[in-house]
């Protein structure tokens, strides 16, 4: 759904602006947001969902560093799996603990056979390695290939931005 940002009001831009880095870190986060704002916590929380439901914003959610959390071998798990089974392996994989999200890209072959990604957390590279054997239980004989990329450092971890 695509919203349409020309109907967004002062108040939800206020909100958007005061959340765009992130909710604040504290027991009552839409409580503090309100206070910036000037709504009570309840209304922040009622405006983000109907932003949420609206399609100005995608989700409202955790997104933790990784690094910070002692997790420092983090492996995109790469997977040439049979189309067939995507969806339903896909659902599997991107349920287990240490994979924080899993989604469905297309080959560019001759030169990049996997359609299949899934981001793996773990402390040391060989705890990343044991995951990917998990993964390569799940998908059993729908694998035809598969390789880990080790992130080095963390590229992207903004959300929403609007200008004043």
């Amino acid at each position: 759904m695509k919203a349409d940002v020309s109907k967004i009001d002062a108040t939800t831009r206020a909100i958007i602006a005061a959340t765009q880095g992130g909710l604040p870190l504290t027991a009552q986060p839409y409580d503090a947001v309100g206070d910036v704002v000037g709504l009570s916590g309840a209304e922040v929380q009622a405006r983000m969902q109907a932003m949420l439901a609206g399609g100005v914003i995608r989700r409202i959610g955790a997104v933790p560093n990784h690094y910070k959390l002692g997790f420092n071998a983090n492996g995109m798990t790469v997977w040439d799996i049979s189309d067939e089974h995507i969806s339903e392996l896909g659902q599997k994989v991107g349920a287990l603990e240490f994979v924080s999200h899993c989604y469905h890209r297309p080959r560019h072959l001759p030169h990049w056979p996997y359609n299949m990604f899934a981001m793996v957390h773990g402390k040391t590279r060989e705890e990343v390695k044991s995951h990917a054997k998990e993964i390569t239980a799940i998908l059993g004989n729908s694998v035809n290939a598969s390789d880990i990329i080790y992130s080095k450092r963390i590229l992207k971890k903004t959300g929403l931005r609007i200008s004043s």
